[in-house]
């Protein structure tokens, strides 16, 4: 059977006091949740979990404390009466769903989300999920946001605050996706009912960045790889790792950051890309060896192919703040080699792999190929992706109006 007490934390402590919490105890593991309330030493009753007439509203606070501990037990002797077997986790879903002050609270439950990437070392997420975070508060100007008040209205009110700042499609979808994520996540794990979703009616579908997508051909592709860089050392790594990545299908440069050489096998190179999981087994052309057998040499010689992770003992933190220092490096210098082989076009890490899309499809290969090569789930955002790359065929329709 479990045990349920009001307690007050004391090692955390402000101001206003020490947090009241709701704790539950089973098979000796403990579960805290967090009740509206901090207590002052001087007005709390340990003995008799309740605040006594120092407390300026002692009685309603009381009686509130009371109905917090009379809900949790009811869902005790429920879950008793269906299993006696039963987890905290079980209690804490019922629990949630049922009644719970501060979990239902939108800012609460995004810093738990928020804490939990940063512990599974998913620190793009966690700072995706910290951004909205920020924004939605400096919109909605409260501490406390409740997920019922996240409406169709409500919604479409931030929508129109970002773009007073200069948001853009793109940059109100990133938002809009992230909010959309926590319902997601705050409904399987039933701190709110599936009721309350509101993007059933707010579509995010129509939030799509306008940017183009920017490829360079295969004439300027070969630029690149033939750059006498005898005059410009301090930019042979960044064509090195544009190269490569254009060979192995256009690899993300955070992918390429953490390649490891046991990841490296005869002919093949195998891979699971980090944006979507998607496994990646790679044949290796002749620039790609050429690139490995360059850095069996020139690297740190730890267990990373590319000099660009020193250490092999990195924090997901520091990790990510390596992989990002490393990326405005690549792209800053990429600028040089563009403009030593008189590219006009804005070269960044991604082109290498709009690039590769772009040469196949003027190479005459099939869009389906194109789409397994790149890992695509389906041949219609193929379809769509090089729809936006290379506009050389219309070009060339439009010349005989000349």
């Amino acid at each position: 059977m479990a045990t349920l007490k009001i307690v007050v934390k004391k090692k955390k402590s402000d101001v206003n006091g020490h947090p009241v919490y709701l704790r539950i105890t089973k098979n000796r593991q403990c579960k805290y949740y967090k009740t509206p309330y901090t207590a002052k030493d001087e007005e709390w009753v340990a003995v008799n979990e309740v605040f006594n007439k120092r407390n300026s509203n002692y009685v309603q606070n009381n009686r509130l404390l009371i109905k917090f501990k009379d809900r949790a037990y009811k869902i005790v002797t429920e879950l008793e009466i269906e299993n006696p077997d039963y987890t905290l986790q079980d209690f804490d879903k019922r629990y949630r769903i049922t009644f719970n002050p501060v979990t239902n609270d939108v800012f609460t439950f995004f810093d738990e989300i928020i804490e939990e990437m940063t512990f599974a070392g998913r620190i793009g997420n966690a700072k995706s999920y910290k951004d909205t975070k920020t924004s939605v508060q400096i919109f909605y100007k409260s501490r406390k946001l409740k997920f019922r008040e996240v409406n169709h209205a409500f919604l479409s009110k931030y929508d129109a605050f970002l773009r007073s700042r200069g948001g853009t499609d793109g940059g109100v979808g990133v938002k809009m996706r992230a909010i959309r994520a926590l319902f997601n996540k705050a409904i399987a794990r039933g701190v709110i009912k599936e009721s309350l979703y509101p993007f059933k009616t707010y579509k995010i579908s129509r939030l799509r960045g306008k940017g183009f997508k920017r490829a360079l051909d295969f004439v300027e592709i070969m630029r690149i790889i033939n750059l006498d860089l005898t005059d410009h050392p301090h930019l042979m790594n960044t064509r090195n790792y544009f190269v490569f990545s254009f060979y192995t299908r256009g690899m993300n440069f955070a992918d390429m950051t953490c390649l490891e050489w046991k990841d490296v096998e005869a002919n093949v190179i195998y891979y699971t890309r980090a944006k979507t999981k998607g496994n990646f087994s790679i044949a290796i052309m002749p620039p790609v060896q050429k690139i490995l057998d360059y850095y069996r040499v020139h690297g740190y010689g730890n267990k990373y192919v590319f000099p660009l992770l020193f250490r092999e003992d990195y924090t997901p933190t520091q990790l990510a703040d390596r992989k990002h220092k490393m990326l405005g490096i690549y792209n800053k210098e990429l600028k040089e080699v563009a403009k030593l082989c008189n590219i006009t076009k804005n070269v960044s890490s991604y082109v290498a792999r709009h690039s590769f899309a772009n040469c196949l499809k003027q190479k005459g290969v099939a869009t389906d190929v194109i789409s397994e090569s790149l890992g695509h789930q389906n041949l219609g955002v193929t379809q769509a992706y090089l729809k936006e790359l290379d506009t050389e065929i219309v070009d060339k329709a439009l010349e005989v109006l000349l």
